[in-house]
């Protein structure tokens, strides 16, 4: 073997490697374009030993040109970095699925393509070597390739739902917001539920993708309502939702700026969201949150049917108070003063417009909003057989359910308070702010603030100068676990605030 033979082996060796990190980060991120390249800048810049091989390797292609032996230090590197980014997950594996294993062909067909490409052509040694370096290039070249192709695969699926919604026919009801729509989709399940047949998306299943395989595995003949959440990461998606679903009665929950780097600012958020309405007889719109008050006025002179919702209007149609339990007011007549209930104001007064405008009477509006149930992972409290009460909010990424959550934590009776998170992300422009408040508050209320992992670390660490609170630094959420155990009594509390899976730092 020539030592240009040897530099291709090892080269396209590590190239298949890396292939395999980058293409875990591009299923976490439902394959979006430029994902893996996004995370790859990402990784390669971060600390002092990631930068330090990127540039060793790009040094090492680029000596190549005249030692071609030079590529093997760049084919070492990219094996086994970026340093951090495993190639078997922490939080999961690569789940080999029909769409992983074509993008992994497709993706696997291009690298070898080029290299046989830099062979044939009798290139220098060196572009072996800026292959490998590009590798999370070459995933997302294979995923905006096969972009077109799975949306026709798709829709297959999204036919058929389509076809299967016209009939069995049920009433459908639509949810979107920036954060809330999955426990709203809960308590109007719940409200719903004591004398109609009712089913709603499972779990986050909110694209087309989920929804069409939600409506193909659970509706069946007999079902009187379909509950649909509905997720976008921008402009357009609800719409081609919206298309197929034909919502009647639509939910618009709230705003803010989760996903806003992909949004650019929060009146694209708020116009993408309000394609829910394009179907709808009937809108219900939380007016508290950013611009929802204007779009309520727009949709009501439009003549569509507004319910406007309220923790802070008392002449919303639907208001709920919660300075002393929950006081629900429909059209100024009480359905339910003083609930003992942590729910969000706002989500139920969306769910109970949901409820009113199914014509469900009030004394079961009533009884019902007893009994709401709870979101995993979201302000779950319970008590750990240590004697330890843990808040996990594990699935809340977003600036207002952080602030609730802290608020549950100041209500527990505990000796010791302590917050472990990682912070929160694609908050776009706002995410060093918003994490650097909630670093603020945390440490002002916690004892101990346990901060996770390096994405989030500046702004939480410099947030958290303002409180009292002691600062450790871990790097995962596995060693912020073990630390809690090892530090917690009876009596104490935890809250854990999101979690990032591990293709964040």
């Amino acid at each position: 073997m020539t030592r240009t033979d040897l530099c291709l082996t090892a080269c396209l060796i590590s190239s298949l490697l890396s292939a395999i990190r980058w293409l875990r980060v591009a299923q976490r991120e439902h394959y979006l374009a430029l994902s893996a390249s996004r995370f790859a800048l990402r990784w390669w810049r971060l600390g002092i030993i990631n930068p330090l091989m990127i540039l060793i390797a790009a040094t090492a292609a680029f000596v190549s040109i005249w030692f071609p032996g030079f590529c093997l230090i760049t084919a070492t590197a990219v094996s086994v970095g970026p340093v951090g980014l495993r190639l078997k997950g922490r939080t999961s594996s690569l789940a080999w699925t029909r769409r992983l294993r074509t993008v992994a062909g497709l993706a696997t067909l291009l690298i070898c393509v080029l290299f046989l490409a830099v062979r044939q052509l009798e290139i220098s040694a060196a572009a072996y070597g800026a292959i490998a370096i590009f590798i999370p290039f070459v995933i997302d070249a294979a995923l905006a390739l096969l972009k077109p192709i799975e949306q026709k695969f798709a829709r297959r699926y999204v036919l058929q739902a389509a076809d299967t919604l016209e009939r069995i026919n049920p009433i459908r009801v639509a949810i979107t917001g920036s954060y809330g729509k999955t426990t709203i989709k809960g308590y109007v399940r719940h409200l719903l539920s004591e004398s109609q047949s009712v089913v709603a998306s499972p779990a986050s299943f909110n694209n087309s993708a989920g929804l069409s395989r939600a409506v193909n595995e659970h509706l069946h003949s007999g079902t009187d309502i379909f509950v649909a959440e509905m997720g976008t990461y921008g402009p357009g998606e609800i719409a081609d939702l919206v298309s197929w679903v034909r919502p009647s009665i639509s939910v618009l929950s709230a705003i803010g700026p989760v996903h806003l780097e992909r949004f650019g600012d929060l009146d694209t958020i708020v116009s993408s969201k309000s394609e829910i309405f394009a179907t709808s007889k009937t809108a219900i719109i939380n007016i508290d949150a950013y611009g929802l008050a204007a779009e309520a006025a727009r949709l009501q002179a439009s003549g569509i049917n507004v319910l406007k919702c309220s923790a802070k209007d008392p002449t919303a149609d639907v208001f709920v108070n919660s300075e002393e339990g929950l006081t629900v007011t429909v059209s100024n007549r009480q359905i339910v003063a003083g609930l003992k209930s942590d729910s969000a104001p706002t989500n139920v007064a969306c769910a109970v417009a949901v409820a009113v405008a199914l014509d469900v009477p009030d004394t079961t509006i009533a009884h019902r909003l007893a009994t709401l149930p709870g979101a995993d992972h979201r302000r779950q409290v319970v008590a750990s057989e240590s004697g330890v009460t843990i808040i996990d909010d594990t699935y809340n990424s977003n600036p207002a359910g952080a602030a609730a959550a802290l608020e549950t934590l100041i209500g527990l009776d505990a000796n010791r308070k302590v917050v472990v998170t990682p912070g929160m992300v694609e908050l776009g422009n706002r995410q060093n702010p918003e994490n650097r408040r909630f670093g603020v508050d945390a440490s002002l209320i916690a004892d101990d603030l346990l901060i996770v992992g390096r994405t989030n670390r500046s702004a939480l660490i410099n947030g958290s100068r303002d409180g009292t609170a002691r600062v450790h630094l871990l790097p995962n959420r596995e060693e912020a676990i073990r630390w809690v155990r090892g530090n917690l009594k009876p009596g104490d509390a935890v809250l854990y605030e999101n979690d990032l899976p591990d293709h964040y730092a």
